[in-house]
């Protein structure tokens, strides 16, 4: 059998590494739009986590298998639909993750010094599409809309000393412009309370500890929340824990010496929903928000904030929106739900078209960690098995694979990036950044990286 997977990020290499080893005589195929592999490990993943990366050691483990190929550089949609990719393929897997933003939908969201998440991080993570977003750190005051792990990456990255940053693998132009950065106050603002935060306590310890910054969270906001977590999950529980003793605990002689010396500042908001950025006078760039404040009905995570009548301003200079991934349509051959911006499938086989399937963020929605994607994408995959073993997906017929694809890539002018091509930019990548103490410097412009390979 020949399957096909579209995405190289973490989706779509489980995806190819649980078919792989499940299924002794399979081929499997990876397209993906950029020349680089990896998706959101390489560009989503903050630079001063890199241990989060060492999955990209089993991925290359996964692509260097004789019974995968990796074709970067090949646009799906464009350079070759996904019709012709079921012609050419017995399954083809949709793994193409978000590469979109929810907007916020209030008025001045376009305003200069308004940005979302996602352009921010692939600004500092080095992907091409952001390379010259230039973001405007001349403020002091910075608020980031959203309580997940990616908003609090954010803060980490506009609070963290250089010293730390330097031996990461952000790009040698986020480091340049972060090393002027005035940003000395960062405000995370939700429209909820302290029980409904998304991060998790690994990243908000970090954030607590992070050297040179103090932690700014307002007591009243916290009293009496011991008895609401006492029967609460876990992991909820210790996060809520070390919220509280952030916030009404007497903190020790060290930690006070520390934070009397910190010259940064970050704190936490809640039941706070945006309702307007605010212009300056030449009607330009964002000079602060207008916020609803809200009341919460019902408890837990399924509460929801009601707007009380009363508003609030803050000034910033700033405002970067993390409220979450969305995931676009990329063929109109394929059936989108635009509400939840999903393909609408069941256990990855996508409704009404057979043999074809989908992993992923595309699948599911974009929530979760990469282990989440793994156990999602290995489901999947047991589609797949599944309809080949009792025939669903007809084997009999032989299938050309790239064969076909590629032909139709050469009538079109697009020259796809192999494994190899790419193990050439990251030992350059790496060479550069060996140059420099670090352990890489991306490549962030496409052309580059093709010039470096003799495309």
């Amino acid at each position: 059998p020949r399957v096909c997977v579209v995405g190289s990020g973490p989706a779509g290499f489980y995806t190819a590494q649980h078919i792989l080893k499940h299924h002794g005589g399979a081929q499997v195929d990876i397209y993906e739009k950029l020349p680089v592999p990896f998706g959101l490990v390489r560009f989503g993943v903050a630079p001063d986590h890199p241990e989060v990366k060492n999955v990209i050691n089993t991925f290359t483990q996964t692509a260097r298998s004789e019974r995968c190929a990796y074709y970067g550089n090949v646009t799906v949609g464009r350079d070759v639909t996904v019709a012709e990719l079921r012609q050419a393929y017995h399954a083809v897997v949709l793994s193409y993750g978000a590469e979109d933003n929810r907007v916020l939908g209030i008025p001045g969201e376009n305003l200069s010094g308004v940005y979302s998440a996602r352009e921010f991080v692939g600004w500092y993570n080095g992907l091409p599409e952001n390379r010259d977003l230039k973001p405007d750190l001349s403020c002091e005051t910075a608020l980031i809309l959203g309580h997940g792990n990616v908003a609090l990456d954010i803060a980490r990255i506009l609070l963290s000393p250089l010293s730390l940053l330097r031996k990461t693998d952000i790009t040698g132009g986020s480091l340049a412009a972060l090393a002027c950065s005035k940003v000395k106050r960062v405000w995370l603002v939700g429209r909820r309370g302290p029980l409904q935060v998304a991060f998790t306590i690994k990243e908000l310890r970090e954030m607590i500890n992070l050297p040179g910054a103090r932690p700014v969270l307002n007591a009243a906001d916290f009293t009496g929340l011991e008895n609401a977590v006492k029967d609460a999950p876990r992991p909820r529980k210790r996060l809520t824990e070390l919220m509280i003793k952030t916030a009404l605990e007497k903190p020790g002689e060290e930690t006070l010496e520390a934070q009397a010396a910190a010259h940064r500042e970050w704190g936490l908001k809640f039941q706070r929903s945006p309702q307007e950025v605010l212009p300056t006078a030449d009607g330009r760039r964002a000079r602060g928000i207008r916020m609803a404040l809200t009341r919460l009905e019902g408890s837990g995570d399924s509460a929801k904030a009601v707007p009380t009548g009363d508003v609030e301003e803050l000034e910033c200079g700033l405002v970067l929106s993390s409220i979450g991934y969305r995931s676009l349509p990329l063929d109109p051959a394929v059936p989108f739900d635009t509400q939840r911006g999903v393909i609408p499938n069941s256990s990855g086989r996508v409704e009404g078209v057979p043999g074809l399937y989908c992993s992923g963020w595309v699948k599911r929605g974009p929530t979760g960690v990469i282990i989440t994607t793994m156990n999602d994408s290995f489901d999947t995959a047991q589609s797949v098995l599944e309809d080949l073993q009792v025939g669903t997906l007809d084997v009999s017929a032989s299938r050309e694979g790239f064969g076909a694809v590629e032909s139709i890539l050469r009538s079109r002018g697009v020259r796809p990036v192999s494994f190899p091509d790419w193990e050439k930019i990251d030992a350059a990548e790496v060479a550069r950044g060996k140059a420099a103490g670090k352990p890489r410097e991306k490549i962030v412009d496409p052309q580059e990286m093709l010039r470096l390979i003799g495309h």
